[in-house]
């Protein structure tokens, strides 16, 4: 296959407001941008299909490997929110191995929606998991723009074609 790369991503590093978290998460899950859909049925048609209404809320979490004091003052708070910043090397392989290493940067402005006080047993490290919602992302490859969804302004842009210009046009927003 002529041209094939294949990419794998087997690291990253949290950053809240702006302050380096190296080695203090277990695990981070940025959540996933759901569309919601709903049931569509007309007269004459055969078949049930499903069109988009709009996007569903975008959550995630981390998993911390202990407490920290700084993180746990951003986290015990769901009036606040945090800027979350997560970095990873995206490894870049062909036949000749590896031959490039590019940068994923994902953007999020959080809000953490519970704080864990804890749960302790003898010799097994705790885990403290901090759920969160997301009012904006911002995701780039190699300083390409993949996806770009701020609710509140109801901007959704993908590879930095804008899904909703029309939208907002039609709404008075434009």
């Amino acid at each position: 296959m002529a041209g094939f790369s294949a990419h794998r991503i087997t690291n990253a590093a949290v950053y809240l407001d702006g302050a380096s978290f190296f080695g203090r998460c277990e695990e981070i899950d940025l959540g996933s941008i759901k569309t919601v859909m709903s049931d569509f049925q007309g007269l004459g048609m055969v078949g049930l299909i499903e069109l988009p209404d709009g996007i569903d809320k975008l959550e995630g979490k981390i998993t911390w490997n202990s407490l920290y004091i700084d993180s746990a003052k951003k986290m015990a708070t769901p009036f606040k929110t945090v800027q979350l910043q997560c970095r990873s090397n995206v490894q870049v392989f062909n036949s000749s191995g590896l031959v490039d290493e590019i940068p994923l940067v994902t953007l999020m402005t959080v809000m953490f929606k519970e704080y864990a006080l804890g749960s302790f047993k003898p010799r097994d490290p705790s885990k403290f998991e901090t759920p969160f919602s997301a009012t904006y992302v911002r995701q780039t490859l190699n300083g390409e723009e993949v996806v770009l969804l701020d609710y509140l302004a109801n901007i959704f842009k993908v590879g930095g074609q804008d899904q909703l210009a029309k939208y907002r046009q039609n709404i008075g927003q434009a």
